[in-house]
């Protein structure tokens, strides 16, 4: 585990930033660590040597390094407790910081003033508020809120993207429900309408289809797929879904103890060799007739029907 792996398509941006170590001496993975096309100039959002501590883990995480470009869809896997939540929160500007720099736009995340920030980025918690007597549509349209101009009253404008939002998350006709009367499910496709009526550059989605029956986690992937190619969204997932990293990521981040094992392309990230490390679980990746991709599978020695 002291060692990380960057996918080849990500070797020719090593020497666009410093080298960082990722959990060895040796072995380091870039902030840029790109799949496909080469990445714009300028990242929408920037993690630099981030450390965070708690007073009785003070080197729970880090350093970390990761580059957020437009376009891009990243998805940070790992066993629980690795550190990906924290990692999402620190991105967000959400904790203090134990050592390095989160930068958006360019500029120190501490000095962009608030609004500011809620404009540019989304962030949706794993833990989301309880469910209250408010309508979906209100919830929606606290989204809205770092655009209004004239005090505390919706425009037209608010209405409408929030109205839109619901409908593409297919919770339109719930519109006026309470959220107390909704199924997990139906809440939590509430609250990313609710990110989405933000409007923001940069999504940062902790566990976003954990609630959700397969079609609907098939829509969020696809709708944040379609924003990062159509609107050049950037987008974080923090998911314990493989295979949907592997279908959906344009780049994937593993995370044990703090740290990047490894970073780069899907098909370079996603191996037995780093998963079975990291998992403590035999892995195998397949292929599926008639299936988009490969495909992670634990396997065990044992498992399966006794005959």
């Amino acid at each position: 585990m002291g060692q990380s792996r960057v996918g080849r398509s990500a070797r020719a941006s090593l020497a666009a930033e410093p080298r960082l170590s990722a959990g060895g001496p040796e072995r380091c993975v870039s902030p840029d660590a790109v799949h496909g096309n080469p990445a714009p100039q300028a990242p929408i959002l920037s993690v630099r040597a981030v450390r965070f501590g708690f007073a009785d883990a003070p080197a729970f995480l880090g350093p970390v390094s990761l580059n957020v470009y437009p376009g891009q869809m990243w998805m940070i896997v790992g066993p629980n407790g690795a550190g990906k939540s924290t990692l999402l929160r620190l991105m967000a500007g959400l904790l203090p910081l134990g050592g390095g720099r989160v930068e958006l736009d360019g500029a120190s995340i501490d000095h962009v003033p608030l609004r500011v920030r809620a404009r540019r980025i989304a962030y949706l918690p794993q833990t989301l508020p309880a469910r209250l007597p408010q309508r979906a549509r209100d919830i929606v349209l606290l989204g809205r809120y770092p655009h209004r101009t004239f005090g505390m009253f919706e425009s037209a404008r608010d209405y409408a993207v929030a109205d839109g939002a619901l409908q593409t998350m297919e919770v339109g006709a719930l519109a006026d429900r309470a959220m107390e009367t909704l199924s997990g499910g139906e809440a939590q496709r509430v609250h990313v309408a609710a990110a989405l009526a933000q409007e923001p550059a940069v999504m940062l989605l902790d566990e976003p289809t954990a609630s959700l029956d397969l079609r609907h986690q098939l829509q969020i992937y696809r709708l944040l797929a379609r924003l990062t190619t159509e609107q050049g969204l950037g987008v974080v997932v923090v998911t314990h879904d493989l295979n949907g990293a592997a279908r959906f990521g344009s780049q994937v981040a593993l995370m044990n103890a703090g740290r990047f094992v490894a970073v780069g392309a899907p098909a370079d990230v996603l191996q037995p060799e780093h998963l079975d490390a990291v998992y403590g679980v035999r892995t195998r990746v397949v292929t599926i007739d008639g299936a988009p991709g490969r495909w992670v599978v634990p396997v065990e020695d044992g498992d399966g029907p006794q005959r």
